[in-house]
């Protein structure tokens, strides 16, 4: 049993705080670090297993709401995986790619140096990303202690005795309720080779990089994270090659907009093997990944590569405290849970990643929170549908609501505008760039973006909306709201529009609003 640190009584800056991370991490130390309040007598209402982003918002709404949670994580810090292996390195490394991007398409102009044939070293923005993740690390315990009140223990393993006890470091905590905040880790396949020096994870990338890939990344997979981080590997300079068991990029359901993507994702010289599946990894004398090779429809595709980047998809951390509650599962090992985030068990509720997709973070704080109402005796019911989604590919990449596919299936009269307007040259028109895509603008107009807007003609309401360039991400959050409350064509057209690129959809719907029955543009 190790030696526990108990800091309830201490105020810890945030400088403070970033160096006992640092230290602990580094120094590999197991002692727990206990933040209880010994003057609160009263049984928890909640035990949340996990600190991340569903277990650190649930439990400051059960506090807020009056409360008495506690919080348990194996990190010696609050914020889960997001700060320390998954969103925070996906952000940094996706606005690595959109920089090393323009700079490989102005090479050698204006003011930009010559990139032609230089191949960018990854491990440096790894090291600089493991240098730096302390710091959202020390603001989360910084806020969670000081300014939330919450009550944690740390860098400690709980055991499960039942439905309402848990163990840690031979202390007992009791709690009305079990909420199981555990997240999920990536699916690695069962392919031989694996285990190779050169085989990647967005975990394992980010832990145990240590030598610079050579000039070829294969990455398994054609998903977000596949194509997120596959997109940063090109950019870099390495020949780049997407294996997808299917259709890459299938979350961008309509046909169009993801064939632009594809298309510019391919112009920067990406590769694209769909329907095709990893087989085996070579190694070489040394246990180095020296070969992949590939089954697809028209045989094996070998590919000669130092590192294959695995992205297939996320399995829950559910096996153990499954088996201990006897909690029913799905059939990829997802914890069930209702619409209140209750599991088989009525007083033990699931929250995060570890119910399965989508795997976001509004999705994992937005079930903690519903978890938290419904302990305190707040009826309330969630479950993460119509939701605007991301992703970066070298641009970012937004959406919200029907593909035109999906809208022509359920109505009648669908009307589409659009930029650049379907012409006989293509894609060669300067619209619809707004920030950061003016160069591209001026001197590669073929590569400032596509926008889409999908519109029911009879009622008049937008329906869907796609954008593919930059400056749109943070507005669809609130477009996706103004569309799921009836938004019009002429509701758009009557907004004031800031020179980003959402606003292109404004300046459309104000030059057909007049028209009752207005045509695509």
């Amino acid at each position: 049993m190790a030696t526990a640190i108990d800091i309830w009584e201490n105020y810890l800056t945030i400088a403070k705080w970033q160096d006992f991370v640092n230290g602990t991490l580094e120094s590999g130390s197991s002692s727990p670090i206990f933040n209880i309040n010994p003057n609160d007598d009263r049984e928890f209402d909640a035990i949340y297993l996990g600190g991340g982003a569903a277990g650190r918002f649930g439990a400051a709404y059960l506090r807020a709401m009056g409360g008495r949670v506690l919080i348990i994580d194996r990190w010696p810090f609050l914020g889960g995986s997001c700060p320390h292996q998954a969103c925070v390195p996906h952000h940094l490394f996706s606005d690595c790619a959109a920089q090393l991007m323009l700079e490989r398409t102005f090479s050698g102009q204006l003011w930009f140096q010559e990139m032609i044939g230089k191949t960018v070293s990854i491990k440096p923005i790894v090291e600089l990303f493991r240098s730096g993740r302390t710091g959202p690390h020390a603001m989360m315990n910084y806020q969670s202690k000081e300014q939330l009140g919450l009550e944690f223990v740390l860098n400690a393993e709980a055991k499960i005795i039942d439905a309402h006890t848990i163990q840690v470091n031979g202390s007992q905590f009791q709690a009305k309720n079990l909420v199981l905040a555990l997240g999920a880790k990536p699916i690695v396949p069962d392919v031989p080779g694996i285990q190779l020096q050169g085989v990647f994870t967005s975990q394992s990338l980010v832990e145990k990089l240590d030598d610079e890939p050579g000039n070829t990344a294969v990455v398994i997979g054609g998903g977000k994270t596949a194509i997120e981080y596959g997109c940063f590997f090109n950019a870099t300079g390495r020949r780049t090659i997407i294996v997808a068991r299917h259709q890459a990029m299938p979350m961008l359901k309509d046909a169009e907009s993801r064939a632009y993507a594809i298309l510019m994702m391919e112009e920067q010289g990406m590769e694209f093997l769909e329907n095709a599946e990893l087989s085996v990894i070579h190694g070489d004398a040394q246990g180095k990944v020296k070969t992949v090779s590939i089954k697809t429809a028209g045989g094996i595709v070998n590919i000669d590569t130092d590192f294959v980047f695995i992205a297939i998809g996320e399995q829950a951390n559910s096996e153990q405290v499954a088996q201990t509650l006897g909690l029913e599962l799905d059939d990829k090992s997802f914890i069930k849970v209702n619409r209140r985030m209750q599991t088989s068990i009525a007083n033990v509720y699931a929250v995060g990643d570890v119910t399965g997709p989508p795997m976001e973070m509004f999705k994992a704080r937005k079930e903690g929170v519903c978890a938290a109402k419904n302990i305190m005796g707040q009826a309330s019911e969630y479950k993460a549908a119509d939701y605007p989604d991301f992703m970066h590919t070298h641009y970012e990449v937004s959406w919200l609501g029907l593909s035109e596919t999906q809208a022509r299936q359920r109505y009648a009269n669908v009307k589409i505008l659009k930029l650049p307007p379907d012409n006989p040259n293509g894609f060669d028109v300067g619209l619809p760039a707004g920030d950061r895509m003016m160069l591209y603008l001026m001197a590669k107009p073929r590569m400032s973006g596509f926008q889409k807007l999908i519109i029911d003609g009879d009622t008049r309401k937008i329906v869907g909306a796609i954008h593919i360039g930059y400056g749109a991400k943070d507005g669809f959050q609130y477009l996706n709201y103004l569309v799921k409350n009836g938004l019009t064509i002429d509701d758009l057209a009557d907004m004031d529009e800031l020179f980003i690129s959402p606003s292109y959809f404004i300046q459309l719907c104000r030059l057909r609003a007049g028209d009752i029955h207005f045509n695509d543009m």
